[in-house]
Formats: C-alpha cells, structure tokens, sequence
C-alpha cells in the first residue's frame, strides 16, 4: 500500500481511495485460492495475464461470456449476506460458455458501489473465488468503482466476464441432432439468478417478512431460500464431453425453457419436454401460487428447477446419467427430440 496515496478532497466527495487499498488486501487470500498454472500477474495491476497452455488443442478458439447477478442483489441487501452473490456471477458467465464446449480459463469482476466498505467488498469476492473454483477458472483482475451520489451506501452492483476455450473441431453445434435423441435434465439449486423482478414483486421484500422459516420450503425463510447461490454446471459437463457425444447444451437463465431450450435446437427438430418429468422444486410452487402465476409464464420465466438440459443419444443415456451422477448431479430424463410440426422448437406436454 502506497501511504503517500491520500486524497482529503477526493475523500470530502465520498471517494475514500485508502478503503480501496484495504478491500484489494483483503481480497488477495481469496484471489489466491483460484491461481491456476496459466496465471502471468497478481492483483493490482493493469491488466491480467494469462498464458494458454494449448496441450492437446489443435484448433484453439476463444470463447467470451459476461454477465451480472440483477436484481436478486436487492435480497443480498435485504438479508445483509454478500459472499455468495459472487458465485452468481462467475456461474451466469462460465454456464453459458461451456454450452459451446468451451472450458473457462479466467474470469474478471467488476464492482460499482456507493461506499466502499472493504470487509464488504472482500465478501463480495470471496463469492467470486468461490465460483472460481467450483469452475476451474482463474480470477485474475477486476475493478471496485466507489461512486457516491450514484448508488446509494449500501447497495452496489456486480458483472463479471469470463474466457474459455475449446478446439474448434470439438464445438458442440447440434448439426448433428437428431429424431430420438434424449433430453437430460441437470437439476437447478433455486431461481438462480433470473426472473428476480417478478419475485420481488410477489414476495414484496422490500416489506415482507423474509427471514421467518417457511414449511414449504424445508425450513428455510424466503430470503434464504431466494438467495441460494446458481449451480455451476462446468466440471460435470467437461467430463461428460469426454466420454459421450453431446448434441446440444442450453442453460435456462431468463426466459425459461421457451426461450432457452430452442436456442440449442435445429430447424426441422423439436425439443419434446415432459412436464410430469420435471423435478419442481418447492420455491416454484410458492412463487406460482402466491404470485397466481400461470403455468406458462412460470415455465417462460424461470428454469422451475432445472439450470441445464443436454441432448445426447438415445443409446448412450445410461452412460450419460452414470457419468453425470458420478461427478454429483443428480441428472434424469425429461424429453425427447422430435420431428418438428411447425416453426417452433420446443413443446412443453
């Protein structure tokens, strides 16, 4: 730390530059535990630097995701719990990118708050490390902006982005999807991050009781339950790629299985998805039910407890499930590629 870097004017602005310095050395330890053997640089430079280490890859493409975590950082604020929100925001990135086939290298966040409160901001990235390592991915940069008068002291947002790579001859493409392949459901932990507005609203948290435990929902209050950080589906779907043909990966974020699940679908096919099949989790049939929410709009909305479904052949299912349950998900069954009857892609039955 620079003692000489000290601004009394900047400071009367609401800008405390020396907050800054104490949330970096605060959040070193947890940066440390995501080094990987590509990491060139340590935290508080100008730029990350990461080496490609090609073993194996004779086509290498470079494959780039950036998310945030919305508005489900209101209930972060609410609960006044900030170290898993992080993980929301690696996992928004990272799922995305290895629907390609892609393994994620390195991840960088960024963070604009109101004050900065440094054990604040170190939770924050404890989060981030976290999803880190549950991903393979580096965390090699980010940038905390303190800007007062624009979010209020107690709130603040956060993004990330994420680079992975994959051989060019290995990108899942679903060209090769066909009549009578299986649709694979991996389960979500909760709503993830998506959909928030709408759950806001039907739970009213900004003036509802949300820390009381629910029977509905195991014993957990609302706001636990809500908070529940997003499955991180990457090291599962890697060993599954090694060993079994995907055709196609979608992960369910905003929009639900409408929108997502058709986004891995050819023209001429269509994603045949049993409803009765789909593992509802408790949080879905609170929300439906308080909210009078159509099952439509429920399904339109969030991913009503599945994060990620995969299409793979009929044939190698069983092996797909042992491999997938082998690696900690708990993955099934929910559909069936057909023959489409018209423009659309998916057909919820």
């Amino acid at each position: 730390m620079n003692k000489n870097s000290k601004s009394d004017a900047y400071a009367a602005a609401g800008v405390d530059i020396t907050a800054g310095y104490k949330a970096v050395e605060l959040m070193k330890q947890h940066v440390a535990r995501t080094a990987t053997a590509g990491v060139c640089s340590d935290v508080g430079g100008f730029g990350g630097l990461f080496e490609l280490d090609l073993t194996g890859i004779t086509k290498p493409v470079l494959v780039s995701g950036t998310d945030g975590v919305g508005t489900k950082l209101k209930l972060a604020f609410l609960m006044d719990k900030h170290d898993t929100v992080g993980i929301d925001c690696v996992a928004m990135c990272v799922n995305d990118i290895v629907c390609v086939g892609a393994k994620p290298l390195l991840f960088l966040d960024y963070i604009a708050c109101g004050k900065n409160v440094p054990e604040r901001i170190a939770d924050i990235v404890k989060g981030v490390a976290d999803g880190c390592v549950q991903s393979g991915a580096a965390l090699i940069g980010g940038e905390t902006a303190e800007m007062p008068g624009f979010y209020p002291e107690d709130e603040y947002d956060l993004a990330g982005y994420s680079t992975g790579v994959v051989d060019k001859d290995k990108i899942i493409d679903n060209k090769k999807m066909a009549v009578g392949d299986v649709v694979i459901a991996l389960p979500s932990s909760g709503v993830h991050s998506n959909g928030f507005s709408l759950v806001r609203k039907v739970f009213d948290v900004e003036n509802a009781d949300i820390k009381t435990p629910v029977e509905a929902l195991g014993g957990k209050s609302v706001g636990e339950t809500l908070l529940t950080p997003t499955r991180i589906y990457v090291k599962p779907v890697l060993a599954l790629l090694d060993k079994v043909q995907v055709k196609g990966i979608s992960h369910i974020t905003g929009g639900g299985f409408y929108e997502n699940i058709p986004r891995s679908i050819p023209d001429g096919l269509c994603a045949n998805i049993r409803k009765d099949a789909v593992r509802i989790l408790p949080i879905f049939r609170l929300i439906q039910e308080k909210g009078g929410i159509s099952e439509h709009d429920m399904f339109n909305t969030f991913n009503m407890g599945v994060g990620m479904s995969i299409v793979v052949p009929a044939s190698q299912a069983d092996e797909a499930l042992a491999i997938l349950k082998a690696e900690g998900e708990d993955a099934y069954l929910i559909g069936e590629i057909v023959k489409a009857q018209g423009e659309e892609k998916i057909e919820l039955c």
